[in-house]
């Protein structure tokens, strides 16, 4: 990779925009990773905002006096609007361009997190969800514009390499944000950790100012607001529908109303994108047998991942009664299999089978759930290292290669378009992962009540949650051979 040190002593701390040519001809063969660094900044900035959260819900359920259920919005508030968020980003591209679409959702994402670090103390419970999902907005805008400047700015040879690299972003930072969050918890207090993505967040927004072009075209065409409407009240039908099991039940009329809103919601969406000329999201997308079965395993991958993030701390934190610090730092070893695993697979997904690749990786973080599962009742703090580092070093092969297996077939002009549904299928996996992982343990708790070692165990069952949707993945990815290959 070029080095990414300036070539000139003296630049203007923010130099005009300029054009990608002028940009190009300045920075030489460097400028692509000059805007992957750039997207790797504001990406890490986003996902510390989501999975360092975890850690401080036992602190902000006392702080407040509130349950799991109610909590959990905080998550699942943070990643419902980061999903919804998306799915204005190709409209927004084409009206405003990359630049400035990358600058506003940064600098809403450093607004927001700088209002609740500052303002948690004389905020409400509803103060703090309304900052999650103003973050969340703003990340969710952000989220695929990284997996796009992959397939525009570089080769294919080169697309596994760069993806590894900003993968890493994506997957190292909820290894390492549990850690980081809980030591900023026990040094000051729970709003803390409000703090942890600002400092990428500027660095983020001031490299941007310098180093994103102007946009060659804008094209005006008028936004899709039926569809986006209807994809998101489908979306929150679904994830209140999960959160409601815990008060409701499966069967009680309110869980079931939202389930079938949900249901019509998106069979709504779906008539409505065959009469238009511009939907939000293009139906014919799904019509390669390969790109509709990467989206399912981008669900099954961010269900995974976050549910997992998740859980891992707080069931050391309450099952095991570690400390924050303790419950985090147990993430951090396997936040540094990460790092050196990314870039291996990035080059693997160039050189081999990107569904090979994606298919170990699955296999590998299904291994580490079960361990998880099976050991609850018993399992020491080293033994949580180790399963952690395996299903790291599985997450750290599936993300390169995924992206590279599900977009490397279509055509440019659906890229945009691509990115943002297969980013918003691992962040609606995310949702559904935190929500129904809450919810889950939750019942499990009640039906092991006054048993020994209750608690763990309910946490061992919401592992075996997450290892079930891993095996869901690994079937939709023996699917994906049979999708179309790309033209020669």
């Amino acid at each position: 990779m070029p080095s990414l040190m300036p070539q000139t002593a003296s630049m203007p701390l923010f130099p005009a925009p300029q054009t990608a040519d002028t940009l190009r001809a300045q920075h030489g063969e460097r400028y692509p990773w000059l805007v992957l660094l750039v997207m790797a900044l504001g990406i890490i900035s986003a996902v510390l905002c989501t999975t360092s959260f975890a850690v401080a819900i036992p602190a902000m359920m006392q702080r407040y006096g509130i349950g799991q259920e109610q909590a959990q919005w905080t998550m699942t508030g943070f990643m419902a609007a980061m999903a919804v968020g998306m799915l204005p980003a190709p409209w927004l591209l084409e009206r405003i361009g990359f630049r400035k679409l990358f600058l506003g959702s940064s600098a809403l994402l450093l607004a927001s997190s700088l209002a609740g670090a500052l303002g948690a103390s004389w905020m409400g419970f509803s103060g703090i969800v309304v900052v999650r999902i103003l973050q969340g907005v703003a990340a969710g805008v952000m989220q695929p514009l990284g997996t796009l400047a992959v397939m525009r700015l570089f080769q294919p040879h080169e697309q596994g390499r760069a993806s590894g690299i900003l993968g890493f972003g994506i997957v190292l930072a909820p290894a390492v944000a549990p850690s980081l969050g809980g030591m900023l918890l026990d040094m000051f207090s729970w709003s803390a950790i409000f703090w942890l993505g600002v400092p990428t967040g500027v660095a983020a927004l001031w490299l941007a100012a310098r180093w994103l072009p102007l946009p060659r075209e804008i094209t005006r065409r008028s936004f899709d607001w039926i569809g986006v409407l209807l994809l998101t009240g489908a979306t929150l039908a679904m994830i209140e529908g999960i959160s409601s099991l815990q008060h409701s039940g499966l069967l009680a009329p309110g869980t079931l109303l939202l389930s079938a809103a949900a249901v019509i919601l998106l069979g709504l969406f779906v008539l409505h994108a065959r009469r238009i000329e511009h939907p939000i999201i293009r139906l014919e997308l799904f019509q390669q047998a390969r790109f509709s079965m990467s989206v399912v395993v981008f669900f099954a991958y961010g269900f995974g991942i976050y549910a997992s993030s998740y859980l891992i701390p707080v069931f050391m934190l309450q099952a095991l009664h570690y400390s924050a610090t303790a419950a985090g730092t147990a993430l951090v070893p396997s936040g540094i299999v990460l790092a050196l695993v990314i870039p291996v697979a990035g080059r693997m997904a160039d050189k081999y089978s990107p569904l090979l690749v994606t298919a170990i990786g699955l296999a590998l973080f299904f291994a580490s759930s079960v361990m998880l599962a099976v050991f609850a009742t018993h399992i020491s703090y080293s033994e949580i290292v180790f399963a952690t580092i395996v299903g790291r070093f599985g997450l750290g092969m599936i993300l390169p290669a995924l992206s590279v297996a599900a977009l490397r077939t279509l055509q440019p002009a659906q890229m945009s378009q691509a990115s943002v549904v297969t980013s918003y299928a691992r962040q609606l996996g995310g949702v559904l992962g935190i929500a129904m992982a809450a919810v889950f343990v939750a019942w499990r708790e009640m039906a092991y009540q006054g048993q020994p070692d209750g608690v763990a165990h309910a946490y061992g069952d919401g592992f075996l949650l997450v290892a079930g949707m891993y095996l869901v993945a690994l079937l939709a990815a023996w699917f994906m051979r049979g999708g179309r290959k790309p033209a020669c």
